[in-house]
């Protein structure tokens, strides 16, 4: 039996536990589940080895210093290598490609100036002012996690996956669509949120650039 003088400490202890739990564990948003449904082991396997893709649309970024849009003319993904095209009046980007693999990048502006760094994300940054997860968008543009990183999934009552959350932000799919015979749908919307930050994109069209399924 404890006694009655260190009982309180205990106590205290057990309460202080208690509410670390509870912040670790956030309360589900309504209506969705942290279960993966039935088949997700197999669309993220398919997914995940659908890496040569073309796709175009527009994006949308805002935060607090300043926002912007920009046009996707391509975002060419060949295994790891990457080839993103996006033009746009926006603080006289005019027509900007992002050419990369895993841990570098080459930044090429309208005046024909290239930049290139071991640290992608900083180095957009420092050119755009936009703060864009590049190597997290090529796996969060397909509706899966980025490997090499924690990360919460949340499906909805449709059983579709509904947010990701990774390295600080939360990724929602706002919008689903059929591009490809033989593929599972694709995101056509998605909206990245971390702090102030937001990026949207609009997928208007996908293409297979590998082996059919």
């Amino acid at each position: 039996m404890i006694p009655g003088a260190r009982l309180a400490p205990v106590l205290a202890l057990i309460t202080l536990l208690q509410a670390c739990t509870t912040i670790q564990l956030q309360p589900l948003p309504e209506g969705m589940t942290d279960q993966p449904p039935a088949g997700w082991a197999d669309r993220s396997r398919q997914l995940g080895q659908f890496d040569q893709w073309e796709l175009s649309g527009k994006l949308a970024v805002r935060q607090p210093s300043d926002s912007g849009t920009a046009l996707i003319n391509h975002w060419i993904q060949n295994g790891e290598a990457y080839d993103l095209a996006l033009s746009s009046s926006f603080l006289g980007m005019g027509s900007t490609s992002l050419r990369g693999v895993p841990g570098f990048i080459e930044l090429t502006l309208p005046n024909g100036d290239s930049y290139r760094s071991s640290n992608p994300e900083e180095l957009v940054q420092a050119a755009t002012g936009w703060q864009l997860p590049i190597e997290n968008l090529v796996w969060w543009i397909r509706g899966l996690p980025a490997p090499g990183g924690n990360f919460r999934l949340l499906f909805d009552e449709q059983e579709q996956l509904a947010i990701i959350r990774q390295s600080g932000w939360e990724i929602r799919y706002d919008r689903w669509q059929n591009f490809l015979d033989g593929y599972p749908a694709l995101p056509a919307r998605i909206t990245a949120l971390k702090g102030e930050k937001r990026v949207r994109m609009v997928i208007g069209q996908w293409r297979n650039l590998g082996n059919r399924p």
